[in-house]
């Protein structure tokens, strides 16, 4: 059975995401081993802090991230610049993988102030889900729906539609 790990800076803190995560976490017990890895968000004190202090920190949060990474796992950076895929093709995807012999992956959702470029550098895949920007928290419901939608459909299931 194929780990997949969600890593994600920040905690859900609206009862609302916490509920529909749960939900998908449930449902996705039956698909896949699945870890949720929380990470805490750099800290940045300044109200309009500069690109370096920005960069600074997205450093420190990478060094967090690729220590996270479970051993042998596949990283998947989620990233506005990442390429789109359909349902059909994130299914693919995670069929391709698990028939790989090397099929755990790691999605890893970035902060607020995005995501370091040595976790983009290391990711064998960068994904986006849009060229709209959402707030982290909904991106791990958002993501959590897809990845069990597209077992769904690797498993011929009825959730798509």
């Amino acid at each position: 059975m194929q780990t997949i790990s969600i890593i994600a800076l920040g905690k859900l803190n609206a009862d609302y995401f916490k509920k529909a995560a749960a939900e998908y976490e449930k449902r996705l017990s039956a698909y896949c081993r699945l870890k949720i890895i929380e990470l805490p968000e750099e800290t940045i004190a300044e109200k309009n802090a500069s690109p370096a202090v920005i960069e600074k920190a997205l450093e420190k949060e990478g060094k967090a991230i690729l220590a996270a990474v479970p051993k042998a796992s596949t990283i998947v950076a989620m990233c506005i610049e990442g390429t789109q895929k359909t349902s059909e093709e994130l299914a693919q995807y995670l069929e391709q993988r698990a028939a790989s012999g090397s099929g755990d992956i790691a999605f890893v959702i970035g902060s607020s102030h995005g995501l370091a470029n040595q976790v983009k550098q290391q990711a064998s895949v960068r994904l986006s889900m849009s060229k709209m920007t959402f707030p982290h928290q909904l991106a791990r419901v958002m993501l959590l729906e897809q990845i069990y939608r597209a077992f769904s459909i690797c498993h011929g299931g009825k959730y798509h539609k």
